[in-house]
């Protein structure tokens, strides 16, 4: 059994001194109201715009930022270090601390006890159950009360405590009174997806929802494990899965404390104990992401149908229809940009991440004898400063324009009433806004000599499959140069370049394949006798659907 226990002792200080009572965790209320989930939306979204606008980079610069109502209130002493799901947990727990809400987290789960359930708690195919919790509540010592120390909590505890595995759990009996979920899945509408939301990746990866468009779209909070957040549109990139994984959207269970009296010279309420919202008292909980519109559950999922008005939808298409004021109308301008600039902005990111590899000099070392057992979950510096989930990501969505650009033309032809275009050169319209984005879209990195190179979104399109997320590799491969006069300045050496292009059958590959076993020596990935990756690459060039 695998599990993350938390001692205790560190969990609970007892603080006399009148100057340290900031940090002490005091519970001011018995339960989350609908209020207080209100009032942790506009938190998160306040968080988000920040983010959206690069104006902070990690949650730590964030709780700095103007838009924390908060800002000035914390310690010195508080410096949040947040990757992924862990971000969820502390931004939840930061909240609930500031407004004296009761919080607890699952600090352990197992595999559920099913055939064929084996590996990786973070990727098990069948799912997780709860196996122990962690309550953040003032608890006696003798004749007096130990409060929880709300620094210690947030730097320490809380991401000690949690990770993505928590998120990958079934639906079904997840609320028994002591080992329930963090997390319950929820409708598809505008009140139950909202900024604060999780959207659980089963790749192993976590977002956090701070904006929904008038127009449907969703925009997230994204964490890496470089610790830095920055921001996306929410797409093909987060897959679908098995039931029992608990892919999708979902909110965090209100909590109660029951039992618990309210002492007025401590200024908090004392005993008690925590207990779940069920799952029949939640207004939003459904199962619609799982099974479709008829809510049944079904030996494949995947034939659950997504059906609004007597018209069936794929399920990205029908979350954007439902979250959309109105009936949703599709400008092919419009949509083109939106999704054109989400790459750009994704692209640009990357920048930042590969340049946090070249400032720590990784590209001067030794490649490693072996790749690690899974190059997309691991941990050390191939999980800190390598790029291969970053940029299937990436890739995937730029499938996902071309794709839509064939969607959109299809809609024309076919004279669909959802399309708001006037138009005659439907096309010809969509190449200009992919264009307009992508030659405004200003891209660049320093090559070993010092050199700036500058590029377009389409021309780092072109190159999307060159470009290396090993970490060892010299900069210039990290961003896919070909030609001579952009790589001569590249200081890799035969077995480096070796490396890189055995590894291009990976880079080929848009799914993230977290069940693999991946920790081969060069020789044997040069043969890859494993059958990893693809050897053809999937088709991102819109412009040749737009020009032809």
């Amino acid at each position: 059994m695998f599990a993350r226990f938390i001692s205790i002792s560190l969990l609970l200080i007892s603080f006399a001194a009148p100057a340290l009572a900031a940090m002490d965790w005091k519970i001011k209320k018995t339960e989350w109201s609908e209020a207080d989930e209100k009032s942790y939306s506009e938190f998160v979204s306040l968080i988000g715009q920040a983010v959206e606008k690069r104006e902070c980079s990690s949650f730590q610069s964030c709780l700095k930022h103007k838009n924390n109502p908060y800002k000035g209130s914390d310690s010195d002493s508080l410096k949040v270090y947040a990757d992924c799901a862990k971000l969820s947990y502390v931004m939840r727990g930061y909240f609930a601390w500031k407004n004296g809400l009761p919080f607890s987290v699952a600090n352990a789960v197992d595999r559920r006890n099913v055939l064929g359930n084996t590996g990786n708690l973070r990727y098990t195919l069948f799912g997780n159950v709860v196996t122990s919790r962690l309550n953040f509540l003032p608890t006696r010592n003798g004749s007096s009360w130990k409060f929880a120390d709300a620094i210690s909590t947030l730097n320490v505890i809380i991401p000690d405590a949690t990770f993505s595995a928590n998120f990958r759990v079934y639906f079904e009996n997840s609320d028994s009174d002591t080992l329930f979920t963090d997390f319950y899945p929820v409708t598809v509408d505008r009140e139950a997806i909202r900024p604060g939301t999780n959207i659980y990746d089963p790749n192993g990866h976590v977002a956090i929802v701070y904006k929904v468009t008038a127009d449907g779209k969703i925009y997230f909070i994204d964490a890496h494990p470089d610790n830095s957040l920055t921001s996306g549109l929410f797409g093909t990139k987060f897959v679908r899965s098995n039931p029992y994984q608990g892919a999708g959207f979902k909110n965090f269970r209100p909590l109660k404390l029951i039992g618990a009296t309210f002492d007025a010279t401590l200024g908090s309420y004392v005993g008690g104990q925590i207990r779940p919202t069920k799952n029949s008292e939640l207004k939003k909980f459904d199962i619609v992401q799982f099974f479709g519109t008829d809510r049944q559950p079904l030996a494949d999922w995947r034939k659950g149908a997504f059906m609004i008005g007597g018209q069936k939808y794929d399920y990205y298409d029908y979350l954007r229809n439902e979250l959309s004021v109105g009936n949703l109308r599709l400008n092919p301008v419009n949509e083109i940009k939106s999704l054109a600039s989400d790459i750009c902005q994704t692209i640009q990111d990357r920048v930042v991440a590969v340049n946090g590899a070249i400032k720590v000099g990784l590209q001067n070392n030794s490649h490693p004898d072996r790749l690690p057992e899974n190059i997309y979950g691991t941990s050390g510096e191939w999980e800190e400063y390598s790029t291969p989930s970053r940029d299937a990501r990436l890739k995937t969505t730029m499938v996902e324009l071309r794709e839509l650009a064939v969607t959109l033309f299809a809609k024309f032809n076919a004279h669909d009433p959802q399309l708001d275009y006037v138009g005659s050169d439907i096309k010809g319209d969509m190449l200009e806004a992919y264009k307009s984005v992508s030659n405004s879209c200003n891209i660049s990195y320093t090559k070993t000599d010092g050199q700036a190179v500058l590029m377009t979104l389409d021309e780092v399109r072109s190159r999307i499959f060159d470009m290396s997320f090993d970490p060892y590799h010299c900069v210039e491969l990290r961003w896919g140069a070909k030609n001579s006069s952009e790589l001569t300045s590249c200081k890799d050496g035969a077995n480096k370049k070796d490396w890189y292009a055995a590894e291009r059958v990976l880079r080929n590959q848009i799914e993230r394949r977290y069940d693999l076993k991946m920790n081969l020596s060069l020789p044997e990935l040069q043969l890859n006798k494993l059958g990893l990756g693809v050897q053809i690459p999937p088709n991102v060039n819109i412009i040749e659907f737009l020009t032809n």
